[in-house]
């Protein structure tokens, strides 16, 4: 259902540039809390990668403090990444995995291997900004309650995977 109404949906520019400034803001939070990771970009300054999944599309660019920007629309990217996985429900299951989704890279090998790096050792602390506003105990508890709901999940997609009659039949 979805694929077949996704075609004719478009969102206005304004939503989309405004989005995607707020995803960079999310992203360099995250990347501010590790150095090692700021450092890798700061070597990569103003080049640009280009990131899309279906008829998304967002140019990043690597600033020379270490952090993003939303490229200029002119801009030429030096390495695109493209998501192979089309449907979103799929993608999510993948992800609830810790599987990393499949991706056609093309361009430059070096930043290439640098985006890699960051994918694979840059992680988001939820809790310890949530205890920056609710406290430390209650910021705990609501990750215990989300690691929870993920591992079941995890098994619960799993064992849809596994099981004989295969994703997405109805079982006898």
């Amino acid at each position: 259902m979805v694929d077949k109404l996704a075609p004719g949906l478009r969102a206005p520019a304004w939503l989309v540039d405004e989005m995607q400034h707020r995803l960079v803001l999310f992203l360099n939070h995250v990347l501010a809390q590790e150095s090692e990771a700021m450092a890798r970009l700061a070597r990569q300054k103003d080049r640009v990668v280009l990131a899309q999944w279906r008829s998304f599309a967002i140019k990043l660019i690597a600033t020379p403090a270490g952090l993003l920007d939303v490229a200029p629309a002119h801009a030429r990217p030096d390495l695109t990444l493209a998501m192979l996985q089309a449907s979103p429900f799929e993608l999510a299951q993948a992800a609830l995995r810790g599987d990393k989704p499949a991706v056609r890279i093309e361009g430059d090998v070096q930043l290439a291997a640098e985006v890699n790096w960051l994918v694979d050792h840059v992680r988001w602390d939820v809790e310890e900004d949530l205890s920056r506003v609710l406290g430390d105990a209650p910021a705990h508890a609501l990750g215990q309650a989300a690691r929870r709901l993920a591992d079941g999940l995890r098994q619960f997609t799993s064992a849809r995977a596994q099981s004989p009659a295969g994703p997405g039949r109805a079982q006898p």
